[in-house]
């Protein structure tokens, strides 16, 4: 009996350890300028920086929906944004999942919040509600991460577009996307592993 008790003591906070763990993990953490030229020759699209599958973290896993459900759950959302043009222009990244099967229109987007100079901006947003989350079949997983740079303008709001696009380039930023799953709580010392 004495021997039970103390293996229950010994593995409890294993158990916890390992339910921290699988409870959020990085998508991807990136830092990188940004420049007029990039945006203009980024391929397939214009004004986008491609996060590839290699550039994902390492525990981002292929099935979203189980054993533990991220489909369901939050995304934290930081971007530090280091060199910003002055002008105070409003500025945004969307963030899009590219999933390795989709349906619909194929993939699904969120964003940063709107900013106008350096600093540091963080931000929670539901899996469920952000712009054609069911497009993606979160039992196939994620291939890639693309993000686009633009204006406060909404969806087609492309800054390599614009006549003044010396306003958002260059740009260097830092962001990072820790995924939480359902009925949990981000914990934000993973930023800092």
């Amino acid at each position: 009996m004495k021997k039970t008790i103390l293996l229950l003591i010994l593995l409890l906070p294993l158990c916890c350890f390992s339910q921290y763990k699988s409870s959020q993990f990085v998508l991807f953490d990136i830092m990188f300028t940004y420049t007029k030229q990039d945006a203009d020759t980024s391929t397939p699209s214009k004004s986008h920086y491609y996060v590839t599958h290699d550039q994902l973290g390492p525990n981002v896993p292929k099935d979203w929906t189980s054993p533990v459900d991220y489909q369901n759950g939050t995304v934290h959302i930081r971007i530090e944004v280091l060199d910003k043009p002055l002008g105070k222009e409003p500025t945004q990244w969307t963030l899009c999942y590219i999933p390795n099967k989709g349906q619909g229109n194929g993939y699904g987007c969120t964003a940063t919040d709107l900013f106008l100079e350096e600093g540091i901006y963080e931000k929670e947003v539901s899996m469920t509600e952000f712009w054609e989350n069911e497009s993606i079949i979160w039992e196939e997983g994620i291939k890639q991460m693309d993000l686009i740079i633009k204006d406060d303008s909404g969806g087609q709001g492309h800054a390599h577009k614009r006549s003044d696009h010396e306003k958002f380039f260059p740009t260097k930023v830092r962001i990072t996307m820790v995924q939480v799953a359902k009925d949990a709580t981000f914990d934000p010392s993973i930023l800092s592993q």
